[in-house]
């Protein structure tokens, strides 16, 4: 179930945010956790069977960490709980990957392939593994005591409003609101609002580039010209963005509706001037994640530079590799790495010293090209899409394709989309909040004019959203695949 269908919309949410109030306050978590597992289960009801296993496993680790740390011994049933839920991950989402590959090493040396698996990737597992490793860690580091309330435990992990696709949310983080959160009118419309914006995100400017971006991409790299290419990758660009964070929105508008405070997931990224600012702006509770539990573990940068540098290296694999079990994701991953490297040995201060413009330009030229390695099939195609968009030898018809999506749609779309992943509306809200702070009569008109302008304009996303869905069925979502 997507938060952009009108099942969600006009069912599911309705109910769960009626039967949540309705409830006395100890019984709003069990209400919330029923939710989340039908809203889980609507993707495969067997899948829910495993999530449940994993929250049992984690539920007995955390239990036997807390009980043994106490005595030093902490770290076995540590090891043995993050080991557990890598191997379940791992069995899900790589099986397929090494059979494949194994196969073509045997084919090679003339050796009986293994049988092909069929393994089917369960929806939400590389989140909600997350999510129980965070538990585990925080408890052995004492950031956490052990929720020995099982369905508690299973709220954090299983909450619909970031199961699916994150943010990926720290157990420390929420331990205290599981048990105890507020609920105000403020934090509700505040709730509302931001889902409303991330929707308009999704439906009606991520979906328009998604149309022009997966035609683009579907096509042979060799018929493309450089003007398609390149139109392709600034679409899928923009989609990728208005998509993801677009769905954070949502996620973090819908834990305001249940009285939940969720981390920021997206901060401007399009904006960095390095690829080192890109990864602190983009899928910050990815990438703050292996920092904190991968990266500084590691060593960090509190030892050797040759190490520090093979630890960065290790950190983007492993983050190529958990978004998919391809080696386009992969080599996705280790570009970021290399440009990481580069900028600590010298382009860094390079960049610090060079106009702010031309280092945004030379960021947005690597986060472009990495896109590429992300969306396409195969490294082949990656390189042959990468050909394309420096052949400018362009046909009249391939002309005529290009025009042909550039239409008023896709200007205006351009342009909003533009100007919100720039940070321009936000400069806009300042000023405004600025406007609405003051005492002056004058500001005080403008503000009811202001909040009833907003009630037209968050109707009017919904409104637009809701014909889009319901007049169309192409509503993918990116992030569904991980």
């Amino acid at each position: 179930m997507l938060f952009s269908s009108p099942l969600f919309l006009y069912l599911f949410l309705p109910i769960t945010l009626l039967g949540y109030y309705l409830m006395i306050p100890k019984l709003k978590n069990y209400w919330l956790l029923a939710a989340s597992l039908v809203f889980f289960a609507w993707g495969g009801v067997t899948f829910t069977f495993i999530l449940v296993g994993s929250i049992l496993l984690n539920y007995i680790f955390g239990l036997w960490i807390q009980k043994q740390k106490t005595s030093g011994k902490g770290k076995l049933p540590l090891i043995l709980g993050v080991s557990t839920n890598i191997a379940i991950l791992a069995v899900f989402k790589y099986t397929n990957f090494l059979v494949l590959n194994l196969n073509q090493l045997l084919d090679w040396i003339h050796i009986p392939l293994i049988p092909q698996t069929h393994i089917i990737l369960p929806i939400g597992i590389s989140f909600y593994t997350f999510h129980s490793l965070s538990y585990l860690v925080d408890i052995y580091r004492n950031k956490a005591v052990a929720q020995r309330n099982f369905f508690d435990l299973s709220l954090y992990i299983t909450m619909f409003s970031q199961l699916i696709a994150g943010p990926i949310i720290r157990y420390s983080d929420v331990d205290q609101q599981l048990r105890g959160r507020t609920h105000t009118l403020e934090k509700f419309s505040y709730g509302i609002e931001r889902f409303l914006i991330g929707l308009g995100k999704k439906v009606l400017l991520a979906n328009t580039f998604a149309k022009i971006a997966d035609q683009i991409f579907a096509t042979n790299p060799m018929d493309l010209s450089a003007p398609l290419a390149w139109l392709g990758i600034i679409c899928y660009t923009l989609q990728i963005y208005c998509d993801f964070a677009g769905y954070s929105d949502m996620a973090i508008g819908l834990g305001r509706m249940f009285g939940f405070e969720f981390m920021e997931n997206f901060n401007f990224p399009y904006i960095a001037k390095s690829v080192k600012e890109f990864w602190r702006r983009w899928h910050i509770s990815l990438s703050s994640f292996f920092r904190d539990y991968v990266y500084i573990p590691l060593g960090g940068n509190k030892i050797t530079i040759s190490r520090t540098y093979i630890n960065l290296l290790i950190v983007f694999f492993l983050t190529g590799f958990w978004h998919g079990s391809s080696w386009s994701f992969v080599v996705w991953g280790l570009f970021h790495g290399f440009f990481m490297v580069i900028e600590r040995l010298w382009l860094g201060k390079l960049l610090d010293k060079t106009w702010k413009p031309i280092a945004n330009f030379y960021t947005l030229l690597v986060v472009m090209f990495a896109w590429v390695l992300f969306r396409a099939d195969s490294l082949g195609y990656a390189v042959d899409y990468w050909k394309a968009m420096f052949d400018f030898k362009t046909t009249s018809e391939q002309m005529i394709l290009f025009r042909s999506y550039l239409d008023i749609e896709f200007y205006l779309t351009f342009g909003i989309a533009v100007l919100g992943s720039f940070g321009a509306y936000q400069l806009v809200s300042r000023y405004i909040n600025k406007i609405l702070n003051s005492t002056k009569i004058a500001a005080q008109t403008f503000a009811y004019g202001f909040h009833f302008v907003s009630v037209i304009f968050y109707i009017l996303i919904l409104y637009l959203s809701t014909m889009y869905l319901i007049s169309g069925t192409y509503n993918p979502f990116i992030y569904y695949r991980f």
